[in-house]
Parts: structure tokens; sequence; C-alpha cells
């Protein structure tokens, strides 16, 4: 614990020994303007609610003289810390964020059911919220998180790379993806060496949108492992294929997600598989070498697929929680109202978030400066989390990764790959 929050947790308990009541605590003017609520997230839920005369929060702070202290860490620690807090017996953290394919039914216990708190005070027109994210938060019967956030995957490509390369657009199918990097991976006009196409290694994502592309899977809805061998076995045998051919970069293995961002607005690479959210990141005028020039689409589906059948990409959705051994569950509750009204809504997907409002994809404030917000709606229709919730999920989305790792760089032949996820992942299911 810091000096500073042990000498604000010393001055609540002095004034409530004081007052002798929570109800005297609330209404003591003085106590008002002092009172702090902490929030454990991503730094990006912090980003996308602005700073300065953008502070999409500004008029909730002055109403109720909060001071908004954010405590952020990336996704898997953050995971990590939220559930560690709500684990003890007081946590200082009031709000957290959660990853929708996180809460099993013993992780959800340690969360606040939101149902009453929303018949008691609802949040804004709450039907407009997506429901699918909704039923992702809903465990047990309890709704214990807020969608706030979700990042729908689409595939990015380079118009200015295609053009240079005589390519006359984006690719329809995963075949001509593959044929357009193999094409693309050679040195621009402008000197720079170009990667056909840039992935990350530490992420499911990747691996189960190629997998999908085939019709298969890693784990369905109903935890079924690995439902189509062969399905995955193509997807992976694409992704070695492109190794081999130098259309996924060299440095693979060690390959993160903000790196292919970066690679992406350096031109330094022609496809990546981002959220729809980070457009206006990689056509950002002072960040990208390529500002207006960098598109997405639907990641398309293999050729071999049946025709009319939808690709599922992978969606990942983040919600706010209320620990169950919070303090101020009514402060939070009311921070957690602010965030997923109309408003702030629309803000943070003009900040770059995506929306979990169906109304902020048809609002002329979003789709004027975004103009992938149609494309993003159609796909997150058919969308679905890249694997469901379960106590073993963490642990079997980090050993799948190891044996597509082994996969890709042609440390194991891609059969003996896949029979190790499903031999090493199968004593983790539920």
């Amino acid at each position: 614990m810091t000096d500073r929050t042990h000498r604000a947790l010393t001055r609540r308990r002095f004034i409530g020994s004081t007052l002798g009541s929570a109800a005297a605590l609330a209404a003591l003017p003085s106590w008002a303007q002092g009172r702090r609520l902490n929030v454990l997230s991503h730094a990006v839920h912090e980003r996308v609610l602005g700073t300065g005369e953008g502070d999409l929060m500004a008029a909730w702070k002055a109403a109720n003289g909060v001071e908004l202290v954010f405590t952020t860490f990336d996704s898997n620690p953050l995971q990590d810390r939220l559930f560690r807090e709500a684990s003890l017996p007081a946590t200082d953290f009031a709000v957290g964020y959660i990853i929708d394919n996180r809460p099993t039914s013993e992780i959800a216990k340690l969360f606040e059911p939101l149902g009453p708190l929303n018949a008691a005070a609802p949040i804004e027109d709450f039907a407009d919220i997506a429901p699918g994210l909704i039923q992702g938060m809903t465990v047990d019967g309890n709704l214990i998180g807020i969608p706030v956030r979700h990042a729908t995957q689409g595939l990015f490509y380079n118009e200015a790379l295609l053009e240079e390369a005589g390519i006359a657009g984006p690719p329809a199918t995963l075949e001509e993806l593959v044929e357009q990097a193999r094409k693309l991976t050679f040195t621009s006009a402008a000197g720079t060496p170009v990667t056909g196409m840039v992935l990350a290694s530490d992420l499911a994502v990747f691996p189960v949108m190629f997998a999908r592309a085939f019709g298969g899977d890693f784990i369905t809805g109903d935890f079924r492992l690995v439902p189509d061998r062969a399905a995955m076995e193509k997807g992976l045998a694409v992704l070695r294929g492109m190794f081999e051919a130098g259309a996924l970069p060299r440095s693979y293995a060690t390959t993160r997600n903000d790196d292919m961002v970066t690679w992406m607005q350096q031109g330094r690479a022609a496809f990546t598989v981002l959220p729809f959210a980070r457009n206006a990141q990689l056509n950002n005028p002072e960040q990208s070498a390529y500002p207006g020039r960098i598109k997405a689409i639907p990641f398309p589906g293999s050729a071999s697929l049946p025709a009319g059948t939808p690709m599922a990409s992978v969606v990942e959705a983040w919600a706010m929680v209320i620990p169950r051994n919070a303090a101020d569950k009514e402060l939070a509750w009311s921070f957690i109202r602010e965030v997923a009204s109309k408003r702030v809504t629309l803000g943070m997907a003009i900040n770059g978030n995506g929306p979990v409002r169906v109304s902020s994809y048809a609002d002329p404030a979003l789709t004027e400066r975004n103009p992938l917000a149609a494309v993003e709606a159609s796909v997150l229709a058919t969308a679905r989390g890249a694997f469901p919730p379960f106590p073993e999920a963490a642990r079997a989305q980090a050993t799948m990764l190891e044996e597509v790792q082994l996969a890709v760089l042609g440390r194991k032949s891609v059969p003996d790959a896949v029979t190790a996820i499903i031999d090493r992942v199968g004593p983790m299911m539920p």
C-alpha cells in the first residue's frame, strides 16, 4: 500500500468513527469533496475516457466530488490482480474491468450481482446494449458485469502497398489473402522491406481465426475441443506456409500486439488482424506513414467453405464489475452508470473504443469519423469469443499457443502439434 493510500484510509477511518454512521459520513460536504474512486483496468479503458477538455467524466466527477484513480495493467496481469483483490477480506478498488472469457461460476461469486442495482438505479436504455455482450456477462443467472468495450477483429490492409504491387483490391477468400501476402513480401518503392502479414504469437485470436476460416475452432461454446481436426490442421498449415515463405516476420515468436500496429503504421507489413477500433490509430497522421490508406474488411473465410457460410470473427469484450468486498458500491455503480450512458459510450467510440450500444453505430457523430462502423457492425453480428470461460482457460490458451508456435516455426509437424493440443488441453477441459 502506498503512503498516499494509507493516509486516505486513515482519514476515512477517523471521520467514520467520529460521525458514527455511514449515512452521516456520506452527508458531510468536506468528505464528499475528498472522495476517491480506485479503478483497476487496462490503460486503454482510461485513455478512451479522455483527458483535459475532452474528459468524458468531468461533469460526473465535479457533481460527485470524486477523484478517479486508475491503476492499469496489461490484460492477463490485470485479470490476475483483479481476482486477487476481489478474494481479499476488503479491497481499495471499487470498480474493475474483466474480460468475457474469464468469469467462471467460482470467479463470478467474487463480484456483486448487478441486477438489483440496475433495478434500483437503471442504466440509460439498457436494452440498447448488445444482448450478446450482456449474455456473456450473465453467469448462473446473475448479471455480474456491464459491457463497456468490445474488440471485434478485422483484416487491415495497406491500400498503397497493394496498389504498388499491382493488386486491384483486398482479398475475398483466405486463399487470396495468402497469395497477396506472399506477393507483398517485397521491398517497397520507399525502400522499406515489407512482410506480407504481421501477427503476434502470444494471442489465441490468430490461430483461432485461421481455423475458423476452414470451418473449425479451438474450443466451441459447448466445450468441444478442436471439433474439426482437419480444419485446425489446415489453418496451422497456412500459417506455417506463410512463415516459410517469409510472409510472416522472422521475429514471429517474439512479435506482440503493439508491434503489429507499429509495423502497419510504418509500412513494414501489408496485412494484419486487429480490432476495428484500431483504425483511427493506424491512420493517425502524427503516427502513420500512410494516413487514410490503411483500410479494413471482414476476415475472409476459405473458398472451400460452402457458399454463404458466415466467417465467425473473434470478439473479445470487456465489462465493468464491482468486487463484493468493495466498500463504496453505491459510488461504484454511479460510475458504471455514467460510463455506460449513451453520451459516454459514443464519446469513447469516437476516441477509438468498440461501442457496446447498437445505437452508437448509427450515430452520425461516429459514422462521420469512423468509416468502418458499418463493416464492424456486420462482423459483430456473427462474431464470438475465442473460447468460452472455464477454470483452466488461461492455461489452455497458453498451451495451445505453445504448440502453434512450434508448428509455425517448423519445430514440430502440424499434425503432431494438433495432436499435442488435444492431448494436453483435454485434461484441462471442464
